[in-house]
């Protein structure tokens, strides 16, 4: 009985450490691909549309029913912009991984995930219950934060990115002044 208990509890937990190393492969392979197709959000698109058609064969596959999309028009109106800021995560990897790394960019993103979910909880906003900020959570924000600053700013490629972007910033400037 207990290994089925276990189980239970730990495959959801299990599955959602799978999907989570998925994440840094499709901010990579996005990445790769906005740049052969000339801009990251050419690369978001794509990726987004292949997205869409895998989505779709897995509904086929699995017999799902039409949606009832009459009731769903009668919800609130935020549940329908997970689409937006899905976009726009999957925009904003596929432009930043290449300049801040896989690990600094998903450090980041995840510091702005616990902040954003414990402000989610604490209110009891889209549509979650209230569940009170404490010391405790406030603590291990504060502990991945400074996790994130640490390996972020120790990592060897940091000070090579920096004057990279640097030497980037200024050609364009000198690109202006000599076009102007």
């Amino acid at each position: 009985m207990l290994g089925k208990t276990a189980l239970y509890l730990f495959l959801p937990l299990l599955t959602a450490f799978m999907a989570g190393t998925l994440i840094p492969v499709q901010a990579a392979s996005g990445a790769t691909l906005g740049r052969m197709l000339g801009h990251p959000l050419w690369g978001a698109a794509v990726a987004l549309s292949i997205g869409v058609v895998a989505i779709l064969v897995a509904v086929i596959l699995m017999r799902l029913p039409v949606p009832d999309f009459q009731s769903a028009v009668s919800g609130p109106w935020w549940m329908w912009i997970g689409g937006v800021t899905g976009a726009i995560y999957v925009a904003t990897s596929l432009a930043l991984l290449p300049r801040v790394g896989a690990s600094g960019f998903l450090l980041c993103v995840i510091a702005g995930q616990m902040i954003a979910a414990m402000l989610l909880d604490h209110f009891g906003l889209l549509g979650l219950t209230e569940k009170p900020a404490s010391f405790g959570r406030f603590l291990g924000v504060g502990i991945m934060l400074l996790g994130l600053v640490v390996a972020q700013f120790n990592s060897p490629g940091v000070s090579q990115t920096v004057s990279k972007d640097k030497e980037v910033l200024t050609e364009q400037a000198s690109n202006r002044n000599t076009s102007n």
